[in-house]
This record gives structure tokens, C-alpha cells and sequence, in this order.
């Protein structure tokens, strides 16, 4: 069976609407010949003479009484489709983002988001989802709208990336600690006891890896899944949390931070979207309060 042909709907449209072939020819700027071709191709089509003679004029037939309305549906609905979309009213907006970030990120950030998305369009919803893992999956099946993190080699190619901030690792340990007074030297660091933050459970992470270029290896008291535990762990403990420093800034209120002993790479935090959400009036718009919430962090 072919496929119909769904100008046809439009010529049908404007027939049934004006009730004459000449000025349905002249709305759609075609040749009253033109006109009458498409009449003959909607009757063959239709199996119906959809408008019959009476007088100088035309009628309608019961048949197409009967579409006209339907037709004037169908094609105001597909003309909504394919207009360019309406001007964003944020006032009026209803959505729920599902953003996918680490629980430092939702503490530093969270707030000053929350309270411009509060302002700006109160009928917003975000909805913050724990980030176990650099799978781009959730992106790309629309259970995530927005993610963040450190972009790695895995990313997927198709994803969209915008840098956020740059990073870096930092030593925290409780107010009154022994490595609260003094220098921290790569010996006392090395000497003192850890808390391992590693989403995979694994043994070791990049602080070993920097550690081990220098020689050096740190005793490991505990593991944790989040830099919030690590840094909850040190505050009421004699262990040493290494967190970022920018992501954590909240975090580490009344604790005591110092730059660690030894060379380790600053690292770049960035948003993550699919591509199919780039033309998205509401998402950019979301994306654009997620760019100046963190511009508004303490630099290091």
C-alpha cells in the first residue's frame, strides 16, 4: 500500500474551507488547473466526490461534512509541530531535571542553584541523582538531563562537555590536629593515617598513584564512597581527608585545609549533556544557571 500523500490534507483543508476551487487556488497560490488536479487526486483517494456542483457553486458531500473538522485538527496540529517553538516563560515553566553529581557538588552548589531556580521559575523541580559511575547511559536514554564531573577517556564521543571549574586535591584534617600546627611535610602526610574515598571500592586512588611517584606510601584506616563522608570521618577523627578543594569548600567549614606535600595534576569539573538536548530552550536555560552557580564558588 503507498504511502498517502499528506499535502493533500492541507489541499483538502482549504477546499472544504472555502467551498470554491478558484479561491482555494488563489490562498494556496496554485493554478486553478492545479487545483482541480488535487480535487480529482483527493476524490480518488478518498472514494468520495467531496464537492459537487449546485448552481454556479459548490457543496459539500456528507463525507466531507463529516472530515472537515477532523482535516482542520490534523493540520493545525502539524503546523504546531513544525513551528520554531515559543519564547521560554520560566514563569509558567513545569519540569523536573534529574541532575547526576557528587555529594560535594550538591552541598556547594545546590543552594545558590535552588534559590536562583526558586526566583526565576518556581515551577522548576531539580532532582539531584548520586554519581556512582561515569556511565553515559543515563544521559543517552534521558534518565539524567545533566551530569557532571571529570570528563575521562571513556566519555562518550556524542556527549556535549562544558568546563565548570578547575580543581585540585587538598589535605583536611579536625580543628587541634597535630598536622593542624606546623608545615605539612611529605613524611608527616605519608606517616599519618587515611581515608581512601573510592565510588569502586577499590584499595588504592590517584593520591597513591601521586604518592608513589615520590616513594611513598600511606597507611589506609578506612574506605568511604563520598568526599562528605571522608570529610565527616576527619572532623571527628585524627585520619586525614584528601578532597578537592572547590568541590568540598562547605564542606570543610571549621576544619583545617592545607596543599599537599607532593605534585599532584588539577583536574577540570565539567557538565555533561546529550546532544539531543542542545536545542532544548528550558535545558539551556538550566545549563546556564549550573555555569554562573559555580562561577559564584570561592577561587582556590
Amino acid at each position: 500500500m503507498a504511502s498517502p500523500d499528506l499535502n493533500l490534507l492541507i489541499t483538502l483543508d482549504v477546499l472544504l474551507d472555502e467551498g470554491s476551487v478558484a479561491r482555494a487556488a488563489r490562498r494556496l497560490r496554485l493554478s486553478p488547473s492545479a487545483m482541480s488536479r488535487a480535487l480529482a487526486r483527493l476524490r480518488e483517494t478518498t472514494g468520495d466526490p467531496l464537492l459537487v456542483r449546485a448552481g454556479r457553486g459548490l457543496v459539500p458531500t456528507p463525507r466531507a461534512l463529516e472530515l472537515r473538522g477532523r482535516v482542520h485538527t490534523l493540520v493545525q496540529d502539524v503546523e504546531a509541530v513544525l513551528r520554531p517553538a515559543e519564547q521560554l516563560d520560566l514563569m509558567r515553566l513545569e519540569r523536573t531535571f534529574t541532575l547526576r553529581t557528587s555529594d560535594g557538588f550538591v552541598e556547594n552548589v545546590g543552594p545558590i542553584l535552588l534559590n536562583r531556580i526558586g526566583r526565576e521559575a518556581p515551577g522548576v523541580r531539580l532532582r539531584f541523582m548520586q554519581k556512582a559511575d561515569k556511565d553515559s547511559a543515563p544521559l543517552r536514554e534521558g534518565e539524567v538531563d545533566l551530569d557532571t564531573g571529570v570528563v575521562s577517556d571513556a566519555a562518550s564521543p556524542e556527549l556535549r562537555t562544558r568546563a565548570l571549574f578547575q580543581d585540585r586535591f587538598i589535605g583536611v584534617v579536625r580543628a587541634g590536629h597535630p598536622l593542624s600546627g606546623g608545615k605539612v611535610t611529605l613524611a608527616r602526610y605519608a606517616n599519618a593515617h587515611h581515608i581512601l574515598m573510592s565510588r569502586r571500592n577499590r584499595e588504592t586512588g590517584p593520591v597513591d598513584d601521586a604518592l608513589a611517584a615520590t616513594g611513598r606510601k600511606r597507611h589506609i584506616a578506612t574506605n568511604v564512597g563520598g568526599f562528605s563522608a571522608a570529610l565527616a570521618l576527619a572532623r571527628h577523627s585524627d585520619l586525614i581527608a584528601t578532597v578537592p578543594e572547590r568541590h568540598t569548600g562547605n564542606l570543610r567549614t571549621g576544619m583545617h585545609s592545607f596543599p599537599l606535600p607532593f605534585p599532584m595534576p588539577a583536574f577540570t569539573v565539567s557538565m555533561l549533556w546529550h546532544p539531543r538536548m542542545d536545542g532544548d530552550a528550558a535545558h539551556r536555560w538550566l545549563r546556564g544557571c549550573v555555569l554562573e552557580a559555580v562561577q559564584q564558588l570561592p577561587a582556590r
